[in-house]
């Protein structure tokens, strides 16, 4: 919601919101770009700015007080956040989805950062704070792609639809497929429902990129009525991420485009995880740099000619042939900084690293803990974890939970949010998993407050002499602030 007001306020709109619990970065963002956003909720207040339009976000239900207000009175136009960037944005654009349970905002980052390196101006909406590019928000040019972070979750109280299936995709990306939000999603089959929607709306002319690895994307089936690549490490894949090694120097792999070398990459991401995110996001983009074929509308339509053309030697001329007209480098990659609260470093010292990530769901904090053991040989590696998700609150993925977190050396569980609203049969039980983790030999604490297990982690780790350590926080949101205030007294000590 932040990055579209955003991006509305570029096209010239005049905008303002409303929410609870503002917190930085986006709220720093807004500020500074001029758009105001009001604290809480009031009824007689949006009655009397009355609003051209009011965009409800998917976050809102029955019962809020505004929503209340407009369904009564009837006096102000109402939309979804997804059915207004379809009809202000991308009905006119050659729009890049980018959908899947981990990575979306790193790889539309990604894809909008080697779009612009390589001399196209794209527009993009980033669901988070990218250092590259330098804004989540651009309009871009119309004749280039839009790139948007293509998200499964419903689009309004009023739309239980996908977001992403208001989106458009003339290449969608589809970087893996896992159960979440199950307080929208029944199970693994109903994500895969919605998932071969989308799939289902992209054009004969466009492109599907799939993770080949990922076995929840392969029960898909095939996509005959439109052309699919598969990125990913295994051999069947069209273009395959190769020889990847990690270090406390960074990462290196190689870009295969079916036997034939593409590039070779360097950089300071960590992870295999974020190698596949480049990988994506450089097939995204080459796919949607490719000039379209131009074919008479009724020789389509009567389907004498293929609109895909000579497709096949096309791609790989752009993908091979580096002086090929178009061609699509990948040396930026060097450059990339990645996105705030996706592993970022708060601070580093010799004997202590801090590390945010917005990490929310088992496999993330679980390759995210390995790939830390790689870049940090030999360093205690201390995992802090907030059960904030709507998903996470519960004990759907608890288990799993539970087997991640056995990747860290120490393990701190602060207090589930919003436990009122969840049953003791249904709430995330801290204790549990603790128990479960003792039984490992891992140390682990559960805390009733963020204050109480703020106060115990300085102690335990900034008091005395300590050994190398990486403290990891896991939250995909504020965290009540602990996350900034440990990071400053680390600063200071």
């Amino acid at each position: 919601m932040g990055n579209a007001a955003l991006l509305l306020r570029q096209a010239g709109h005049e905008v303002l919101g409303a929410d609870k619990g503002i917190y930085p970065p986006m709220s720093d963002v807004l500020r500074d770009a001029g758009i105001e956003v009001l604290e809480g909720y009031d009824a007689a207040r949006l009655e009397s700015l009355r609003p051209d339009l009011v965009v409800i976000g998917n976050a809102m239900s029955r019962g809020n007080v505004e929503v209340e207000w407009m369904l009564d009175t009837r006096t102000l136009r109402f939309t979804s956040l997804p059915a207004l960037l379809h009809e202000q944005v991308l009905s006119k654009r050659r729009n890049i989805v980018i959908a899947g349970t981990h990575g979306k905002t790193t790889t539309t980052a990604l894809t909008a950062f080697l779009l612009r390196e390589n001399g196209r101006d794209p527009g993009f909406l980033i669901g988070g704070v990218p250092q590259d590019p330098p804004t989540g928000t651009h309009l871009g040019t119309e004749t280039d792609p839009f790139v948007i972070e293509g998200d499964e979750y419903d689009s309004a109280f009023f739309d239980k639809r996908s977001k992403f299936i208001h989106y458009a995709p003339h290449v969608a990306v589809l970087n893996n497929l896992e159960f979440d939000h199950a307080d929208i999603f029944r199970d693994l089959a109903d994500i895969q429902r919605t998932f071969r929607h989308l799939c289902r709306i992209v054009p004969r002319s466009g492109w599907i990129v799939a993770n080949g690895d990922d076995l929840n994307l392969h029960a898909l089936g095939e996509c005959a009525w439109t052309r699919t690549v598969q990125v990913g490490v295994g051999e069947g894949n069209d273009l395959r991420i190769v020889d990847f090694q990690e270090s406390p120097d960074g990462a290196t792999f190689q870009l295969v485009w079916r036997g034939k070398l593409w590039a070779e990459v360097k950089w300071s991401l960590p992870g295999l995880f974020n190698a596949r995110n480049a990988a994506m996001a450089a097939c995204a983009a080459m796919l949607a740099m490719l000039p379209p074929r131009k074919h008479n509308a009724a020789d389509l339509a009567s389907g004498a000619v293929d609109p895909h053309g000579n497709d096949e030697d096309q791609v790989n001329q752009y993908l091979t042939n580096t002086s090929a007209t178009g061609a699509l480098s990948l040396a930026p990659l060097s450059r990339f900084r990645g996105v705030k609260r996706r592993q970022e470093i708060l601070h580093a010292s010799e004997a202590l690293t801090v590390i945010e990530d917005f990490g929310h769901h088992p496999t993330a904090l679980a390759e995210t803990l390995l790939s830390l053991r790689a870049r940090f040989p030999g360093q205690t590696l201390t995992a802090v974890f907030e059960p904030r998700s709507n998903t996470a609150r519960t004990r759907v993925l608890q288990a799993g939970f539970s087997r991640a977190l056995a990747e860290a050396d120490e393990v701190y569980i602060g207090a589930v949010d919003r436990p009122g609203k969840l049953s003791d049969e249904e709430r995330f039980d801290g204790a549990a998993v603790v128990e479960h983790l003792g039984t490992q030999d891992i140390d682990a604490w559960s805390f009733a407050s963020s204050a109480a297990l703020l106060e115990q982690l300085e102690r335990a780790t900034l008091t005395g002499p300590v050994e190398p350590r990486v403290v990891v926080f896991f939250s995909n949101g504020s965290f009540d602030g602990i996350i900034a205030a440990y990071a400053k007294s680390a600063a200071g000590k």
